[in-house]
């Protein structure tokens, strides 16, 4: 049998985009992403695109960001030609991977790329993923005189066992070390967690979740575990060497994560995101939830403009091969239908604080919302004023009132 086909539909070399996306850009905010593909290990839970350098078969690390800065010059060129107008950039996101494997002055060069291509707004927030293992203070005061504002620590767990479990390799004792050497270079600080790991307790996650909080961070990210398909984590748990995460557990987690950063001051924006006030909200994330415009640079990474969205060749060479010859790096692409948008801003904004206007639904999904508010699953007061906002319950079960919310009778 054939291999399969691509998703979506062939992306053209030049990177043109149709006419369409120039319509209402001057009212959507514009991003970039840059995705740094590499690890020092690949920890057992995680299917994002990264390699480790046995896995990288001749690609070089210190040409990675030649390689994005080529990236980042096409895409100004790409959407100057497809009659985009140019727009400051709002925010900028380093992900992975780990970005901060690169050296401070590969990531300066990636985000002086960026400035020379569009311009970076002053108030701009510029977001570096890190590990607590893979910056010192040194680091992260060359990142903040490059421009950066903002670093988010992969913290995960404050428990060793449980660290090991996922496979994350630091000393959770450095976390406060490398916080305060962050704060020191000026940087604002999100602190991101993991619960429901195998063998993680409720104890357990409650000591997680106050050694986060005595470090005082701006932000804290909490996501539930999720078993991957093909990940080493879902082999060990298919051959029963790990247990199955539990999901009634891991409500009780997330009940227990809203009480404790509610009564330290953080407040909810997104389902799974906490900040001390709205100016430490993670604006990148929020551009992504509003359904705004960004560029995804790196293998892998996708992107989104004017209702297209696209993606690029996953491994670092054939991502190099094509940025060395000038032609866009995408695999593909799709053009999003009214209905597609429609659908994927209901599944967005309802998880978000400010909630979902009702004029987004059709006659069935608005319908549904007084049984989802009898169910305790929507705030009331807020339907009335016109959103469809989530109570705590209805957090827990954001996806099944989404389905409601799309049930057509």
């Amino acid at each position: 049998m054939p291999g399969a086909l691509p998703l979506g539909d062939p992306a053209p070399a030049d990177g043109v985009l149709p006419a369409s996306t120039a319509e209402g850009a001057g009212g959507r905010d514009f991003g970039v992403y840059l995705h740094v593909p590499f690890c020092r290990v690949r920890c057992g839970y995680c299917d994002f695109n990264t390699y480790t350098a046995t896995e990288l078969r001749g690609v070089s690390q210190s040409e990675y960001a030649g390689h994005a800065v080529r990236e980042v010059r096409f895409a100004r060129e790409a959407l100057e030609r497809s009659g985009v107008p140019a727009r400051e950039v709002s925010t900028v996101f380093f992900g992975g991977g780990t970005p901060t494997l690169l050296p401070p002055d590969d990531l300066g060069a990636m985000l002086g790329a960026v400035r020379d291509a569009w311009g970076i707004a002053a108030d701009a927030e510029v977001t570096t993923e890190a590990n607590p293992d893979s910056v010192d203070a040194d680091d992260l005061r060359r990142l903040a005189d490059a421009g950066f504002t903002r670093v988010s620590f992969g913290m995960q767990s404050a428990v060793p066992s449980v660290l090991a479990t996922l496979e994350r390799t630091h000393d959770p004792e450095r976390i406060p070390l490398v916080v305060r050497w962050a704060r020191e270079a000026g940087l604002q600080v999100s602190l991101d967690l993991i619960y429901g790991t195998p063998g993680e307790t409720l104890d357990n996650w409650a000591r997680s979740l106050d050694a986060a909080l005595a470090c005082e961070p701006d932000h804290v990210s909490a996501y539930a575990l999720i078993v991957e398909p093909g990940t080493k984590l879902a082999r060990q748990i298919h051959s029963g060497v790990v247990a199955e995460p539990d999901d009634d557990l891991e409500a009780d987690m997330y009940e227990l994560a809203e009480a404790r950063l509610g009564s330290a001051g953080y407040g909810w924006y997104e389902v799974s995101n906490w900040a001390t006030d709205d100016a430490h909200r993670s604006r990148h994330n929020l551009a992504y939830w509003l359904g705004h415009d960004w560029w995804g640079v790196g293998p892998g990474a996708h992107s989104h403009v004017g209702g297209v969205r696209w993606w690029n060749v996953k491994h670092p060479a054939a991502y190099a091969q094509r940025v060395l010859a000038g032609e866009s790096p995408a695999a593909g692409r799709e053009t999003l239908d009214a209905e597609t948008r429609r659908v994927e801003r209901v599944l967005l904004l309802t998880r978000i604080r400010e909630g979902l206007s009702t004029a987004e639904l059709t006659d069935a999904g608005r319908r549904s919302v007084a049984g989802l508010i009898a169910d305790g699953l929507v705030d009331a007061k807020a339907a009335l004023a016109g959103s469809v906002v989530l109570t705590l319950r209805g957090r827990l079960l954001a996806d099944a009132v989404v389905r409601r919310l799309l049930a057509e009778e």
